[in-house]
């Protein structure tokens, strides 16, 4: 397991030594993990690598592959344990379960893995939440929409790294949640947190709040590095719309939490169609608006206050006349994220806090 990469249970337990909360939380013996490392599946079946999450694998394939008779491999923590046994041959026309038993026997979780054909939403009205969910604790807001198909489309945040530093805080006090006064509805609300003494301690002194497609793995090596953004989309983008309304923090500051003279911290809202690569299987915060094989890209032209409602309309653009090769485009060759956050600069710690952005009734439009 690459250590810079932490699992829910292991931040939880990294929380408890660094602010003294032992006594909340269980102490684990050696290898009493249940986790799920990495999957495989037959060769040339899979169109990205497998996602991941604490209860969940994504296996992406195109729409045409036979689903029903694949035998997943799975490796796992030291030790542990898996049902049905790694390489059991199941139908994955419809999500299976497996549950994994850690070698002390005393952890036990289970995973859904799925195979993921369909493209992502196109709508999002961010009324669907559930909570992330640890030891009968609930920690924050996760939001999904639904695809055409009825496929869920899970939103990726930066709310894991602020349990961090922010373990008690209720859900509606994280970076990202939902809001009740939504231009419709209910809405997502991003809001820039300070991440207290620890925060500063690691060079991280905020949060922006954000939401994206993607997924977030933290990199405590670097930050930056932890938001993967995008997943496959097998059709030509021609515009993302939506509301949105904006509130500037009074003071924007850097990554030394020093004052930044004469400037207001800004929102951001863009999306960016890029291709994926053996080499380059995601982009990330270092490099989402500037990587070479970025094709396309919609962008909010200024993202000043406004206190008010405003609808945006963003076409997307074609970055220095690269091309979209069809075939490549079939074969779900090609990821796009999208991305909203309440801190422009907030991947570099830059931003003011309590800048909140509210989002909603979103739609992406294509060819």
């Amino acid at each position: 397991m690459n250590m810079r990469f932490f699992s829910l249970k292991n931040i939880i337990t990294f929380m408890g030594i660094l602010l003294g909360l032992s006594s909340c939380i269980k102490e684990e013996a050696p290898n009493a993990e249940a986790d799920i490392l990495s999957c495989e599946v037959e060769s040339n079946l899979l169109i990205r690598e497998p996602v991941i999450s604490n209860h969940e694998v994504k296996l992406y394939a195109n729409s045409w592959n036979d689903l029903s008779a694949i035998a997943p491999r799975f490796t796992l923590t030291q030790g542990a344990t898996i049902v049905p046994e790694s390489g059991t041959i199941r139908d994955f026309s419809s999500p299976q379960t497996y549950t994994v038993t850690s070698e002390d026997r005393q952890w036990k979780k289970t995973y859904t893995v799925k195979f993921i054909t369909s493209d992502i939403a196109t709508e999002y009205h961010f009324e669907h939440i559930r909570f992330h969910e640890y030891g009968g604790r609930q920690y924050f807001h996760i939001f999904y929409d639904h695809t055409v198909d009825g496929e869920e489309m899970t939103w990726g945040s930066g709310n894991t790294g602020f349990l961090i530093t922010n373990s008690t805080a209720p859900a509606e006090d994280y970076p990202t949640c939902q809001s009740e006064n939504g231009y419709q509805g209910k809405c997502a609300k991003l809001t820039t947190r300070s991440t207290g003494f620890l925060g500063k301690m690691f060079k991280a002194p905020l949060a922006a709040g954000n939401l994206f497609t993607g997924t977030f793995e933290i990199n405590m090596a670097n930050m930056a590095k932890s938001t993967r953004f995008g997943t496959p989309f097998r059709k030509t983008p021609l515009a993302l719309t939506g509301y949105y309304k904006y509130i500037a923090g009074e003071t924007l500051t850097d990554k030394n939490s020093q004052k930044v003279p004469d400037q207001k911290d800004e929102c951001d809202i863009y999306a960016v169609l890029y291709e994926v690569t053996h080499e380059v299987p995601y982009l990330d915060g270092t490099n989402i608006k500037t990587h070479p094989n970025i094709v396309m890209i919609a962008q909010l032209p200024q993202g000043k206050q406004t206190e008010q409602w405003k609808r945006f309309s963003l076409p997307f653009s074609v970055v220095e006349g690269r091309k979209i090769e069809p075939a490549k485009l079939q074969a779900g060759k090609y990821n796009l994220a999208i991305v909203m956050t309440s801190s422009k600069g907030g991947a570099q710690f830059l931003g003011a806090v309590g800048s909140t952005l509210y989002v909603d009734e979103m739609q992406l439009f294509y060819q």
